[in-house]
């Protein structure tokens, strides 16, 4: 340690993996919204450090436009020393249930909520959802790399659950059309392109996502938004749920943010955010992150308002 400097983890010299010093804790903290501040002043946009049971009192009624919401899967797993453990079906689906009952209030009468889970939790992710809002549809996204197993499938895809208050939403189609690659070109008898365009990288078609995704690419350690959060989404994934369900301004609410994705693509594309989060290395990874949206608001994957496949153009080029 010098000029206070943490010793950082070595890492490979193309590693791009975020990482806190001890300048940037000191700095960084300052900006954390605590539960004593939610008490003196509302929170109109910011990353609270707190449990989101306690959070949750102090937040505005009717006033999140948007929620995603990735609570911890029924799945044995450890987060920077927090551990969660797999439960009955009947347990997680009535965690479920409190989650609901607790942030349900926050909600504008047409705002979208997506859930994240897995195969295990989506089970009670549908059965607790459909007592409080919508059901609209499940996602199914394709993770691009699996965990392996000797006895079984192995494990290589999440779900989202598309879920409304009513059936008075946003939804914006031409904010999240994929790109992809025309392998059999159609021209029409004048020999015109039929739905597609030809460019100096090849013809493409700009389509409607379906709701199995294939394009998206877990952050990793050559990525500029990696970080050490052991189940971080990636801002790609994050800015799809985000154009689809809201418009600039409105506010985008994540009561387990983890290391800061939802809060840091809203920024990015224009929209509001609260964030809470209960471990403060987290919250000080996404303070970081949001930092360093002042300076990049790239999205990798996702350019000049368009969504391109995995490892396509102009991803590679990144």
């Amino acid at each position: 340690m010098s000029n206070g400097r943490l010793t950082l983890k070595k890492r490979a010299p193309r590693n791009r993996t975020i990482q806190l010093t001890r300048a940037d804790k000191r700095r960084l903290k300052k900006r954390l919204i605590s539960l004593a501040d939610l008490k003196n002043k509302p929170c109109e946009s910011g990353i609270i450090h707190g449990p989101c049971d306690e959070a949750a009192k102090y937040l505005p009624r009717n006033s999140v436009d948007l929620m995603v919401l990735d609570p911890p899967y029924n799945m044995n797993k450890s987060f920077n020393g927090r551990s969660f453990s797999k439960t009955s079906i009947d347990k997680y689906t009535e965690l479920l249930r409190g989650y609901f009952e607790m942030f349900a209030p926050l909600l504008k009468d047409s705002a979208t909520i997506y859930i994240c889970g897995d195969w295990r939790s989506s089970a009670s992710i549908y059965q607790a959802a459909d007592e409080y809002f919508v059901v609209r549809n499940r996602i199914t996204w394709e993770r691009e790399k699996g965990r392996g197993a000797k006895a079984n499938w192995k494990n290589a895809c999440e779900d989202i659950w598309f879920c409304t208050v009513s059936d008075k939403y946003t939804f914006n189609l031409d904010e999240i059309r994929l790109r992809r690659k025309v392998r059999a070109p159609y021209r029409d008898e004048k020999g015109r392109p039929k739905d597609w365009k030809t460019t100096d990288a090849g013809n493409f078609r700009d389509t409607a996502p379906s709701n199995i995704w294939s394009d998206i690419t877990i952050p990793f350690w050559s990525m500029p938004e990696n970080t050490d959060h052991p189940t971080q989404k990636s801002e790609k994934l994050m800015a799809r749920l985000i154009l689809a369900s809201s418009n600039p301004d409105d506010l985008v609410f994540d009561p387990f943010l983890g290391s800061g994705t939802t809060a840091i693509t809203a920024k990015k594309l224009g929209r509001r955010y609260i964030g809470m989060e209960i471990d403060e290395e987290f919250c000080l990874l996404a303070q970081k992150r949001l930092e360093m949206a002042d300076v990049n608001d790239a999205i990798q994957g996702y350019s000049d308002g368009i969504f391109w496949e995995r490892n396509s153009f102009p991803y590679m080029k990144k």
